[in-house]
């Protein structure tokens, strides 16, 4: 295998992994969101979100797991991906406005693991319809 072959193959492998994770992360979060689990219920009234959010979410991250890795749809990925950004980054304010410490900073490793997903996915997941950060 050449320099080239390895590399495409790293970043496919890297893409795969780290999208694979935030989809699993984002199913097992959408469950807990939507059959009321008490420790998401406690949560979001523990940083002052309203319970309806939490359903919202709940949809959301599920909608959003399955379009990131499903074939097709490039368009559609690019909001699953702004839609974790916006959530998350949300997560993060909300948490640390909370003061929980550490577990503020938990929704900025999940933006890390998003970044490296969108950075190295592949053309065929790419939309053509406007600027890639991803070159």
């Amino acid at each position: 295998m050449n320099g080239g072959e390895h590399s495409r193959m790293t970043r496919k492998v890297t893409y795969w992994v780290s999208t694979g994770l935030l989809a699993a992360l984002s199913v097992f979060a959408a469950f807990t969101y939507l059959s009321g689990s008490p420790q998401a219920v406690q949560g979001f009234a523990h940083v002052g979100y309203p319970q309806q959010l939490r359903i919202i979410l709940g949809i959301a991250k599920l909608l959003g797991a399955i379009t990131l890795v499903v074939p097709g749809f490039a368009k559609l990925k690019e909001w699953a991906y702004a839609g974790f950004t916006f959530a998350w980054t949300s997560a993060f304010v909300a948490h640390y406005l909370a003061k929980d410490g550490l577990t503020a900073f938990v929704p900025l490793i999940l933006l890390l693991l998003l970044a490296i997903s969108y950075l190295t996915r592949p053309a065929s997941r790419q939309w053509a319809g406007g600027a890639s950060l991803a070159g």
